[in-house]
């Protein structure tokens, strides 16, 4: 399902095959979701094809996929709505943490791009599929207590100490500079 064909070296004759170089796992990942969703195109009624593929396709296949999902996600009438660790089991229903989700598209929108689609086209873009985003992320920080809050980049630069925070504070006669010294005869212990 590549808008792109890749062609590949098909000659019998030839005796040295060229491996590709080893893929990160994320590259591996991104190359299962890309297989996934295609499948899923190719197996819908009727079959789709990726030029014809909008944000509400994509909508559909997140659907399909919280059907394999390990997160629960209390309904509004459960008792343990609001509680991140429920004290017993309950009939709501396992979904696709927000998370996975939020990661899966990431991973879509970049082999979309990779394959030949155009961005300005990008399904998984769409307004839609980022509203769907920020809704399930909003219900499941609801339903399980967890609040899902933009992790804050922590500045964890050391500083190097300068003298003043290594040396206790001077008084006020150490401050003024006696007649004859100057004022760094204070710090480096001589006289001038």
């Amino acid at each position: 399902m590549d808008l792109i064909s890749h062609q590949s070296n098909k000659n019998p004759n030839t005796s040295t095959q060229l491996s590709p170089p080893s893929s990160s796992r994320y590259e591996n990942q991104k190359r299962r979701d890309w297989n996934t969703f295609c499948q899923y195109l190719r197996n819908h009624r009727p079959p789709l094809s990726l030029p014809s593929c909008s944000g509400a396709h994509v909508l559909e296949f997140l659907r399909y996929l919280d059907q394999f999902g390990k997160t629960k996600v209390h309904h509004q009438t459960c008792a343990f709505f609001g509680l991140p660790n429920p004290p017993a089991p309950c009939p709501c229903p396992l979904r696709q943490a927000w998370g996975s989700l939020d990661a899966l598209i990431g991973r879509l929108r970049a082999a979309y791009e990779e394959n030949g689609g155009p961005p300005e086209a990008n399904p998984f873009g769409s307004r839609a599929v980022r509203l769907y985003l920020r809704e399930v992320r909003d219900f499941q920080a609801k339903a399980r207590g967890v609040s899902y809050e933009k992790k804050r980049k922590r500045v964890n630069k050391q500083k190097p100490q300068t003298l003043s925070q290594t040396q206790p504070p001077l008084t006020l006669q150490q401050q003024q500079p006696q007649q004859g010294q100057s004022l760094m005869a204070n710090y480096s212990g001589a006289s001038v």
